[in-house]
């Protein structure tokens, strides 16, 4: 792309900011109970302002209330969305990016904040804005730019409940090198790596020399699972770990079909399972048809090499 055809391309994109991707629009059902219910236990969390109608009466607040992480659940448009998106500013977009070889798209951070709590029978309703456009940057991925959609929550009376800031980078996928493979010989694609961060390293470590580790805070002793630096219970920031036994239970679970990705069998079955020690992991199921799976399955889990770089958890029937 020429300077000039740069500046062309980026006087199209920037138009583009502070353009409305929809308007206000109530979300299909009211917050209720049984939404809160399913989001509750596959997330793990047994705070009684969410779930036990009892406890909640006895409060201040005198009935329950949704999950404040769940602000942009209400307003999601469902499995009609996999048969395409009706045009918007934002997929317009988008399809411009991809027109000028930015096809590659990577979700980098969302950030949430919170106003109002609300309850069963609130109606939440949902306004988006695409809010800024980064200049062009040079990223590891390739060359590209970084859009922030900017979504405001009210309920039916107007009044904010949060907002929701979502940022994306757009960008041109850079070559990859040759694979070094004979003509009787190719590499064999492995899955994508994990993520190593600061707060994560150490159990992905663990699970490399074959054992998977349940985050401990020293302080309260409770449990909890992904790693993460501080305990919701008690805010401490001390913890070790113990070693989970892999015994567990199906919560909940799904057979992936499409896209299929290079490096990962198929049928693949992704599922949510409750370990015997009380936290939850994601983790595949082997070992039986996907047919043969049930919620509340018992099943027990092996720390396997998957390919030839990974070592992963997964599970078999018990």
């Amino acid at each position: 792309m020429t300077p000039e055809e740069q500046q062309a391309f980026e006087e199209k994109i920037y138009a583009y900011v502070g353009r409305q991707v929809c308007p206000p629009t109530p979300a299909r059902d009211d917050v209720n109970a049984t939404m809160i219910r399913h989001w509750t236990e596959v997330m793990g969390d047994t705070n009684p302002a969410y779930t036990d109608a009892q406890w909640a009466a006895s409060s201040r607040r005198g009935k329950t209330i949704a999950p404040p992480a769940m602000l942009y659940v209400w307003n999601q448009e469902g499995f009609a969305v996999t048969t395409g998106r009706s045009s918007d500013p934002q997929t317009d977009m988008v399809e411009l990016f991809n027109e000028h070889g930015f096809t590659g798209v990577l979700g980098t951070n969302v950030k949430q904040e919170y106003f109002r709590e609300v309850s069963p029978g609130d109606t939440v309703v949902i306004e988006m804005v695409i809010d800024q456009i980064s200049e062009r940057k040079a990223t590891a991925r390739g060359a590209g730019y970084f859009f922030e959609t900017l979504a405001t929550f009210t309920n039916q009376d107007g009044e904010k409940i949060g907002t929701q800031r979502f940022r994306v980078l757009k960008f041109i996928p850079q070559e990859q090198p040759a694979a070094a493979a004979s003509e009787d010989k190719l590499e064999v694609p492995t899955r994508i790596a994990s993520p190593r961060g600061h707060d994560n390293k150490w159990w992905w470590d663990a699970c490399d020399e074959g054992k998977v580790l349940i985050q401990r805070c020293t302080n309260c002793q409770t449990l909890r699972h992904p790693p993460r630096p501080m305990c919701g219970e008690c805010q401490s920031m001390e913890w070790d770990s113990i070693e989970s036994g892999l015994d567990g239970e199906i919560l909940s679970f799904t057979e992936l079909h499409h896209p299929k990705i290079p490096g990962y069998p198929y049928p693949l079955v992704c599922a949510v399972i409750r370990l015997g020690e009380g936290t939850n992991l994601v983790a595949n199921v082997v070992g039986c048809e996907p047919a043969d799976i049930q919620i509340g399955m018992r099943v027990q889990g092996r720390v396997e090499q998957v390919d030839e770089k990974t070592m992963l958890p997964q599970f078999y029937p018990a």
